[in-house]
């Protein structure tokens, strides 16, 4: 699983997302963007961040390191902000830490990505059911030159579905992604060619499903253990894998 690390300082709040992320200080003198389990829509959006940042890592994309952030919410006692209060207090327990990268600023495409970079990361949005990488919210940082994925918290909308138990596979496997609005959709027609290339496996997804922490595996009916709901997204992945229906582009497999 992804290494673990004590908050020691909470520094400002980062307000250019709707779920108030955080700049944090971790014991291992490490500076975090911080994205709270009492945020938003809880614990999933943190598994969609460890599963997808996994996968994009095993693309060849760059993308921060991620680290689970064990908080103390009597951090909130200094903080005067309230709103900043209510979340650490709602937020105790292990969070999502992603490596902050220092003097890095959102990509604009005034400096170009490289063709292969942009079609893998294409690939991965739609692989994975990301709606959240269009112009009005690239979720992109240019770093010493390169381009970095971040944010992928909006991936896998298929597990906000499961309030009433584990749903069913293939559905997922056969929802097509729209490519409308993505930063890279000119890169539509290189899609083809990076699918040739892309080499996951079934050993591959559940690695990546392996690293997300117990914790944030929360019970559904039907499948109430952290092992079982590993299981289940490994099936869920599996099948998308399994299929091109998803593909823009692409027929059915």
């Amino acid at each position: 699983m992804i290494d673990r690390v004590s908050v020691t300082r909470y520094v400002t709040p980062l307000r250019e997302g709707g779920s108030l992320p955080g700049l944090v200080e971790g014991d291992d003198l490490g500076t975090y963007v911080c994205k709270f389990r009492g945020a938003g829509q809880g614990e999933r959006v943190l598994v969609a961040e460890v599963i997808a940042s996994g996968l994009a890592d095993r693309l060849g994309l760059r993308t921060p390191r991620l680290v689970g952030l064990d908080l103390d919410p009597q951090l909130a006692r200094y903080e005067a902000d309230e709103e900043v209060q209510d979340l650490l207090n709602a937020s105790p327990g292990l969070n999502l830490g992603i490596d902050f990268l220092p003097g890095s600023f959102g990509y604009d495409g005034e400096v170009a990505a490289a063709a292969e970079v942009a079609a893998r990361i294409l690939w991965l949005d739609a692989f994975t059911a990301n709606v959240d990488r269009t112009w009005r919210n690239p979720n992109l940082l240019l770093w010493h030159g390169e381009v970095w994925v971040i944010d992928h918290g909006a991936s896998l909308y298929f597990h906000h579905g499961w309030p009433g138990g584990v749903g069913d596979p293939a559905r997922f496997a056969a929802q097509p992604w729209d490519v409308t609005g993505h930063v890279f959709a000119s890169s539509v027609d290189r899609l083809a060619e990076v699918d040739a290339a892309v080499e996951l496996s079934e050993p591959d997804l559940r690695a990546v499903v392996d690293d997300v922490p117990d914790e944030w595996l929360t019970p559904v009916p039907g499948t109430e253990t952290a092992d079982a709901l590993r299981e289940a997204y490994v099936a869920f992945l599996s099948a998308r894998l399994a299929s091109r229906a998803w593909l823009p582009g692409a027929s059915a497999a």
